[in-house]
């Protein structure tokens, strides 16, 4: 099993846990916690990291069926009680770290077909902690004989505190069912609003590449190459998710049930070999 690994950097921390989905378990500014936090020896599961990779795909395939040129895979449903298969493979994976230092560390990931996902990829992912921040590249390469949809994105979860108010620009958002899954695309500036009282779980079209989080004790502004931002929180969360994506969720069996629909879903098709990228950065201000 892989050791845990601290990365430091000024005031900033970040422990990073390869055995437990290659996550995040926390990153700390001084003693104040960025993302929700846990030490990385403490953490038992990968459902309360700080952040963990979406790979080979983000949110849900609607009903655990991904549907893929004519063909239907069923696929491991893997956060019950919900019918769906949910984030990929790669957070439910042991990562290997590659090369690690005080600043640095880059982990790597082999999958061959199962029943989780039909299509072979090596993903990986870098971490560099900064006096500023974090940021982080995840990548995938189709390892198959064949062309195979891919689909990247982060699952950072911030810390809901008192005051806090969540800021970032659209064009549009994608209204959900009772299953959680999208149902239709409706114009939307974004958001710019407390988080007290907000009650969202959307897929937002056309996001800027850049949001801010604001409360008494942090600015944090997250930035990325994404064009698409999942936001999720409610009243009941202490946290909010904001997730920049690479694709719409539900994606692929989307495009086969509305073909007219095509890339502006963001499905990625690689060809053998081929790689596909995706970058954020975490840049955090103390206001204290």
């Amino acid at each position: 099993m892989q050791q845990a690994l601290t990365l430091t950097h000024s005031r900033m921390r970040c422990e990073i846990k390869p055995a437990l989905g290659g996550c995040i378990a926390g990153l700390w500014l001084h003693d104040v916690a960025v993302l929700r936090s846990t030490p990385a020896n403490s953490l038992t599961s990968v459902r309360d990291a700080g952040s963990f990779p979406l790979v080979p795909f983000s949110n849900r395939v609607g009903h655990g069926l991904l549907q893929w040129n004519g063909t239907r895979h069923p696929l491991v449903k893997n956060f019950l009680p919900e019918p769906h298969a949910i984030h990929g493979v790669g957070w439910m994976r042991e990562w290997t770290v590659l090369e690690a230092d005080e600043h640095f560390a880059m982990l790597s990931l082999d999958h061959q077909p199962d029943s989780s996902w039909p299509f072979a990829f090596a993903a990986s992912q870098v971490c560099r902690l900064s006096a500023h921040g974090l940021e982080s590249t995840l990548s995938m390469t189709n390892q198959s004989d064949r062309p195979a949809p891919a689909g990247l994105g982060f699952h950072p979860y911030f810390v809901k505190r008192a005051g806090a108010r969540i800021s970032f620009e659209a064009n549009g958002r994608w209204e959900m069912s009772e299953e959680n899954l999208p149902t239709h695309w409706s114009a939307s500036t974004g958001l710019s609003v407390p988080l007290t009282g907000l009650n969202v779980d959307h897929c937002f079209d056309g996001w800027a590449g850049s949001l801010t989080l604001t409360d008494e004790f942090l600015r944090i502004r997250v930035t990325s190459d994404m064009t698409r931002l999942v936001v999720f929180t409610n009243d009941t969360k202490p946290f909010v998710a904001m997730e920049p994506v690479s694709h719409v969720n539900n994606a692929l069996n989307l495009a086969e049930a509305n073909p007219q629909l095509g890339q502006s879903l963001g499905i990625t098709v690689l060809q053998p070999g081929e790689t596909l990228s995706a970058q954020m950065t975490i840049s955090v201000e103390s206001l204290k």
